[in-house]
Parts: structure tokens; C-alpha cells; sequence
């Protein structure tokens, strides 16, 4: 993964954004504003990125915010890759800290159709092509213009329920409650240029690529980033209440490779429209190429928001927000009939030209840098430092 910024930064050379790095200085993180080629330092206006985020106008905070430069993006990216890194220079860190990870599941058709694969296959891949081939025939392949907890849908719901196929993932998908889970603990995402993980006992997983909304704790949408929300699909297959075991892991939330805060220039119409690509190149000459539209997601981002905080459900240091994905992969790759797997050192690139790239090499979840730093950790480093 040697990368440049020209291979992470938006095509849109006006994005207001923001990130994280490690600094050795300091013993910790910073955040960072980018400034064309420079990365600013501008944790003395706001020790995290949670801060920041809570703040009455983001875009216009970072903005404004003084800071120090923290040196050449391609110089700190080129640190990031862990095989190489100089312990005594900065690296790129997840742009997010104090924020919950959550991510919504089955909200497109065609990953709600393969969750339903997943769930009547037991987690057994060799036996998807032909439930894959049963389910269709019994609800088709494009419910797009179906609105979650209308009457139509309740009316398929009960037809399913009498033809006995009915699955808890239709339950989700077409229901009036969205799946929103846990996808991972605060401060535990990584960024872009280093490793995700893959449990090494999934033999049968996939990336996601999805768009993650960053969410004040007052419940606005502020900003939006990339994200690779890591799914095993034969562990959530054999048992959805495996979903932690299957989506909580290390380095298993990927986010990045920075926050594009909203604006004049984007806003949640423009996440509406967003096109992202995925494309997945093995060390063996394997390579995946997909995408997700986000014009066909069943459920709103507004809508999703805001069953994830509420009245009922409150993050006082805001959330993010996996929106999911339309993409589910079923191109065999090492035998006919058995799907896609990932291979370690698989490199996974989600892009965007509004958001950049989140470009990650995968590798056995006990293999990848471990998480350490906590909030026990930030909050004494910050004191230390004099910013709280």
C-alpha cells in the first residue's frame, strides 16, 4: 500500500476535512485539519474530533480554528503502513475518537436478500447458489420501491409468513424498525494505509463498503466519511445472536480516510447521491470489482439517524454511523459454487470522488496492530497535555 494523497484525498479540491494522526511529540493523538498538501494541527480549539463535532457549526469551527502545521500528508501517509513506520514520526490515525460505532444492517435489497441467504444456509457457503435461486423465486430481486413499514410491505410480510419465508432479516429490511447495532467501541476504528481485520476462523467474509455519517449528540448530521464495515458471513449466517462475534473485532471497523464535514458545497443531499466503488486485489491476481449506490438504499440517512439516537437511545459524545451497503458478493474465487473469501494481504480500496479512498490491507484480526489506546488513556494524555 504505498500510498499518496493523490490516491485518498476527494477530487473535490474544496472539501473542508478533517482527521486524526498520532503525534510522538505529545504521546498522542491530534486533530487535524487538511490544508491542500499540509495537515494542521488544531487540537488546542478541540482536543477531539468528538469536540469538534459538537460544536453549533462545524464546518465554520474548523474553519476558523488557529493551529500549528503538522507536516506534509504524503510524509505522514507514507508512516502509516505499520511494517514501516518510524515510531518517532506522525502517522494517520481514524478520523473518529469519542464517538459510539454503530452501523445499520439490511438496507438494500440485494444485501438483505444475501442476509436471508446466509441465515436459511447456516453459514454454509457451498449451499447459497441454490437458496440464493429459492429466495428470489419467492420475492424477486427488486423490492427497491418498497417502503420499509408500509402496508405493502406488511401485506408481503404476511405472504411470506404463509409460504414459510419469512426471515429475520425481511423483518429489518421491510419492517418499520431498522437494524442498528453495534459495530465496534470508541476510539477502537483504524484509518486508511493500515490493516483490517478478518477473523481467522471465517472462511466465508466480504468488505462492505458503505458511507458512515458522523452524528452530533444532538442528533445532526454533520459530516460523512468511507467506511469498510467487515462482514462474516458464516458466523452471522450460523446465528444472528453471533452478530458481535462476527462484526466487533480488531480492526474490524474501518473509517476514513478523513471526515468531510457538511457545507454549502455537501451536504446529506449529496450523501444521498453518493456512488461508491470497491475494488478487492489479491497477492494471487485475484481482483473483485464493485459498487454501492446510495440512491438505491430502502431507508432514508435521515431516517436511519435518527432511529440510531433519539429520545430512547443517547450518545453524549455523538455517534457514527455505518449506512450499509448494496454490495454482496457472490463471484467464486477459489472454487465453483463457493463465493467470495478474502485471501490475507488482500488489499481493499472503497472510493469515492466526494470522499476520497479508504484503501486497507487485510490480515488475520490477531495479526493486526492491537487496540490499546483507550479512553483512560486519551482523557490522561489530554490532561497531561493541558487541553482538558
Amino acid at each position: 500500500m504505498n500510498l499518496s494523497p493523490a490516491d485518498i484525498l476527494p477530487a473535490d479540491d474544496g472539501a473542508l476535512l478533517f482527521g486524526r494522526i498520532w503525534s510522538p511529540t505529545v504521546q498522542g493523538p491530534a486533530v487535524v485539519r487538511v490544508d491542500g498538501d499540509r495537515l494542521t494541527d488544531v487540537s488546542r480549539a478541540f482536543p477531539t474530533s468528538r469536540d469538534l463535532c459538537e460544536a453549533a457549526d462545524p464546518s465554520a469551527a474548523l474553519k476558523n480554528a488557529a493551529g500549528e502545521d503538522a507536516g506534509a500528508l504524503a510524509d505522514i501517509l507514507i508512516n502509516t503502513a505499520p511494517e514501516t513506520r518510524d515510531p518517532s514520526r506522525p502517522w494517520l490515525l481514524s478520523p473518529v475518537d469519542l464517538q459510539a460505532v454503530k452501523a445499520a444492517g439490511v438496507t438494500f435489497v440485494t444485501s438483505m436478500l444475501e442476509r436471508v441467504i446466509e441465515e436459511r444456509a447456516r453459514g454454509d457457503l457451498t449451499a447459497a447458489a441454490g437458496i440464493r435461486d429459492h429466495i428470489r423465486d419467492l420475492v424477486g430481486d427488486d423490492l427497491r420501491r418498497l417502503k420499509p413499514g408500509s402496508p405493502e410491505a406488511g401485506a408481503l410480510k404476511d405472504a411470506l409468513i404463509q409460504a414459510g419465508a419469512w426471515s429475520q432479516y425481511l423483518e429489518v429490511g421491510i419492517g418499520p424498525d431498522a437494524e442498528i447495532f453495534t459495530k465496534g467501541q470508541p476510539l477502537s476504528s483504524v484509518g486508511t494505509g493500515v490493516d483490517v481485520g478478518v477473523h481467522p476462523a471465517s472462511t466465508w467474509n466480504n468488505p462492505e463498503p458503505e458511507v458512515v455519517l458522523v452524528v452530533s449528540s444532538r442528533g445532526e448530521i454533520v459530516g460523512a466519511a468511507l467506511g469498510n464495515d467487515v462482514n462474516l458471513r458464516d458466523v452471522e449466517g450460523r446465528s444472528a445472536l453471533l452478530l458481535g462475534k462476527a462484526k466487533d473485532n480488531n480492526a474490524a471497523a474501518a473509517i476514513g480516510p478523513f471526515v468531510r464535514l457538511f457545507d454549502s458545497a455537501f451536504d446529506l443531499d449529496a450523501v444521498r447521491q453518493l456512488e461508491i466503488s470497491l475494488t478487492v486485489t489479491g497477492q494471487d491476481g485475484f481482483v473483485m470489482n464493485g459498487r454501492s449506490a446510495m440512491s438505491q438504499i430502502s431507508r432514508d440517512p435521515a431516517d436511519l439517524a435518527a432511529q440510531a439516537i433519539n429520545a430512547h437511545h443517547r450518545y453524549p459524545d455523538g455517534l457514527v454511523l455505518f449506512l450499509g451497503t448494496l454490495f454482496a458478493p457472490v463471484q467464486d474465487r477459489y472454487e465453483a459454487g463457493k463465493g467470495f473469501a478474502h485471501a490475507t494481504n488482500d488489499v481493499v480500496r472503497i472510493g469515492c470522488h466526494q470522499l476520497g479512498a479508504l484503501v486497507n490491507r487485510v490480515r488475520p484480526t490477531n495479526e493486526c496492530e492491537p487496540w490499546t489506546f483507550g479512553a483512560a488513556d486519551l482523557m490522561r494524555n489530554l490532561a497531561q497535555r493541558g487541553l482538558i
